[in-house]
């Protein structure tokens, strides 16, 4: 059942992990959630309603690449982003703070604001706290996110608590901006790279704005997973259990799991996507490349216990044959069963949380893994 406001609710605990549900007008967020990243309006090479049946309950929409095209504007004069991409139900945006930072060859950061240079034609923009918060508004996106300052890890202390203070100070502008908006939220960030001391800063600080949902940024940016799940445990403690926690750009499967365990409800990635299109399949047997020649005449296909039409239907012969001829079908049966899985292991961490068996399920999940002989290969950077 939706509802006209902005609503968390946890429904079972296990350890720190838990399961719950956010009510929107647009629908209901079964926590925890894997957001499908759709970039431009679209998650590449998939259909809306096959996102949808995957068990997708709301899908991520970049503030940066919208802007510079089409248009917050345009995509507002033809109905706004839900209309535009023919997805109805939630979406969350991000506020283009760290595709500012990663894509523009030229930027300068001020009090007021970025400006930076387009990675499409190399014009220039500005964008401040509050013309974040407006492009998210004409986009129409449910959950906004405050504009953040992410540094590039490792960077020095110092680096990290300017960053980190300027973040705090765009978040209560984004707040001033967002104002009362019944049945959407807007979320805050909490920064200060790997320094224990800014981190818990940073989170204490975004609580005193009181919002409606809290994340944790500037992490999965290459640092070892290791540091980034010690972030975490630093910064879980300092945010309200009542409110939803997302960890931003996040990740691997294994991320992902040991996340959970760690209390956090919402995660976003293109790993999933990205990796299809570079001829990748997750599976629970592991990782496989199918461009590798050890898949070209086995018949059996990615997993027969899969529901997903793509990863029970077809051999693992036909989709290396697909990758290596650079077929756009390989592409699209790899990223549909990628984002399959992940939304099966999302449904089995919630239905292990409200079981009360969530390490017993990830030391299953994870033997899984160890068992299929996978292709141990990095997901190829960019687009």
């Amino acid at each position: 059942m939706t509802t006209d406001q902005f609503q968390f609710t946890v429904s079972s605990t296990d350890g720190r992990a838990r399961t719950g549900e956010i009510r929107m007008p647009r629908g209901v967020i079964r926590t925890p959630a894997f957001m499908p990243v759709g970039t431009a309006g679209s998650v590449k090479a998939m259909y809306p309603d096959q996102v949808k049946a995957l068990g997708a309950d709301v899908v991520l929409g970049n503030t940066y690449h919208l802007m510079l095209r089409p248009g917050a504007e345009r995509v507002a004069r033809l109905g706004g982003l839900h209309t535009f991409m023919n997805w109805p139900y939630p979406i969350l945006t991000d506020s283009g703070g760290f595709q500012v930072m990663s894509l523009s060859a030229l930027r300068k950061v001020e009090e007021s604001g970025v400006t930076f240079q387009s990675h499409i034609d190399g014009s220039t923009h500005f964008m401040s706290p509050e013309r974040s918060i407006e492009i998210q508004g004409l986009l129409g996106s449910d959950i906004q996110m405050q504009l953040d300052e992410c540094v590039r890890l490792p960077c020095s202390e110092d680096e990290a608590e300017r960053a980190m203070e300027l973040s705090l100070r765009w978040a209560e502008r984004c707040k001033i901006a967002f104002g009362d908006q019944p049945g959407r939220a807007m979320f805050g960030i909490v920064q200060g790279g790997t320094v224990e001391r800014l981190r818990v800063l940073s989170a204490e600080a975004l609580v005193e704005l009181d919002l409606k949902g809290y994340a944790i940024g500037g992490l999965a940016v290459g640092e070892p997973q290791d540091v980034m799940l010690t972030m975490i445990d630093i910064v879980e403690p300092y945010l309200p259990a009542q409110k939803p926690r997302y960890l931003m750009g996040v990740g691997t499967p294994d991320d992902i799991v040991e996340s959970v365990r760690r209390g956090v409800d919402m995660f976003d990635c293109v790993m999933p996507t990205r990796a299809g299109r570079h001829g990748q399949a997750f599976t629970r047997r592991g990782r496989l490349n199918l461009r590798n020649a050890r898949h070209a005449e086995d018949p059996t296909p990615l997993d027969p216990e899969s529901k997903c039409p793509a990863s029970n239907t077809y051999s693992r012969a036909y989709l290396h044959h697909l990758v290596r001829s650079g077929e756009i079908l390989g592409m699209m049966l790899l990223t549909w069963n990628n984002l399959a899985y992940y939304q099966e292991l999302m449904a089995g961490l919630r239905k292990a949380i409200t079981d009360n068996r969530l390490d017993a399920y990830i030391d299953e999940v994870k033997a899984g893994w160890a068992s299929g002989g996978s292709d141990d290969e990095p997901v190829p950077a960019g687009k």
